[in-house]
């Protein structure tokens, strides 16, 4: 059975278009090197031609800076900025992926007016701000207190591992304003100015760190003391941040999908290619390829889980246990992927010296972020509980995915 979609002459005539203009606008930076201050900015600048075209969200509506394209091109966007090992959008924002989805399904017209369409159009760049010291995987559990005070809400607490680098524009948090009311009918969801009063940012050194790619393993922890937000800045109204946050995680836990190549098989094939033992390339021994094979399989099928949720989630699909599925199996697989990738290539694999490394760190990377990654997006229990919820383990009542936009 062939799962590769097809393609229409309509979406091969737009990748003819897109494939000239990318060879013309995307910055000619070596990976390693895209996060640097300056790189940075360039890839900002980048985001921002894009969102002009409407390319950066192509399936939002163009009334709040979208494309209000069809799944068929956000499909070859995301294919066409893969070949330049680029994520979808480029830079790290959470604001348009889920933040900017939340505020289009539980926002008033008024705060869609006002808070997309520089965000969905590359000018501001947002972070999620959601585990705390107290609560991670339990985010309900949050003790940053939102409490009224007249027209403005005041903000304490201590949010931590907050993805993100070099600047900031805005940052969308839950909160509590009941400190003392029912769990989940407690919290409420703002969006923030980043430079408010009273929010400090500082980085953060974990295992994970980095300088490849555009800053997507760079975290901090961000303070709010006595921070006022204007209650304007709500969404979704006082003590319903929790319905909020179910379309934010939904996305994050899986059913916002990816499209991309099997690279990590990929930058296996190379080392194995290259490297040698007993006088002949690691390939060309039969354990090696056994593995390989295995390898292959693994990824693959993370590759197309990941492109089956792109296409539900942007057509409307109704969707229940695949976001989970596809998570969890992702984290798990990265962990299997790389143990094979460690015992076909030996301690070659955790040295980033371009003597015996010919991917230049990239598997000394992996092997870190392999282990790290098992965290972010709820970890592999919180989703192992979400699957189970959803086909209705457990529970009288199935449980439902958070509503989303397509």
């Amino acid at each position: 059975m062939d799962f590769e979609p097809a393609y229409t002459s309509e979406q091969e005539a737009f990748r003819d278009e897109l494939r000239a203009w990318l060879a013309e606008h995307v910055p000619d930076i070596p990976h390693l090197e895209r996060d640097t201050p300056e790189n940075y900015q360039r890839y900002r600048q980048f985001t921002r031609e894009l969102g002009t075209k409407g390319w950066l969200y192509p399936t939002m509506p163009a009334q709040y800076g979208g494309g209000d394209l069809s799944v068929d091109h956000a499909i070859v966007i995301a294919e066409e900025l893969d070949r330049y090992d680029l994520p979808f959008p480029p830079v790290y924002d959470s604001g348009g992926r889920l933040g900017g989805a939340s505020i289009l399904i539980w926002g008033t017209e008024e705060q869609k007016q006002r808070m997309l369409p520089r965000t969905l159009r590359g000018d501001a760049i947002t972070w999620q701000l959601l585990t705390g010291p107290e609560a991670g995987s339990d985010l309900a559990g949050t003790t940053t207190d939102a409490r009224r005070d007249g027209d403005e809400y005041v903000l304490n607490g201590e949010k931590i591992y907050i993805g993100g680098s070099h600047d900031v524009d805005y940052l969308w948090t839950i909160a509590r304003t009941d400190p003392t009311g029912e769990r989940h009918k407690n919290l409420s969801w703002f969006m923030i100015p980043a430079d408010a009063p009273g929010v400090t940012i500082k980085p953060m050194q974990l295992l994970g760190d980095h300088s490849e790619g555009i800053g997507h393993s760079w975290k901090n922890t961000i303070y709010f003391e006595d921070v006022r937000v204007p209650a304007e800045d709500l969404v979704g109204g006082e003590n319903n941040g929790w319905q909020v946050a179910t379309t934010h995680l939904e996305l994050e836990h899986g059913s916002g999908g990816r499209i991309g190549r099997n690279r990590w098989f990929e930058e296996a094939l190379l080392v194995t290619s290259q490297m040698r033992r007993e006088g002949k390339p690691l390939i060309e021994h039969r354990d090696v390829q056994d593995r390989m094979v295995d390898l292959f399989v693994r990824t693959e099928v993370n590759r197309l889980f990941e492109l089956r949720n792109f296409w539900m989630n942007r057509t409307g699909t109704r969707m229940t246990y695949e976001g989970p599925q596809s998570s969890y199996y992702r984290k798990t697989g990265g962990l299997e992927v790389s143990q094979a990738i460690l015992d076909m290539v030996g301690p070659y694999a955790i040295t980033n010296d371009p003597k015996y490394d010919p991917t230049k760190g990239v598997l000394e990377s992996y092997t870190r972020l392999a282990i790290q990654a098992l965290h972010p997006g709820a970890t592999t229990d919180i989703q192992k509980v979400i699957m189970a919820r959803r086909i209705g383990i457990g529970r009288s009542e199935r449980e439902n995915a958070g509503a989303t936009p397509h």
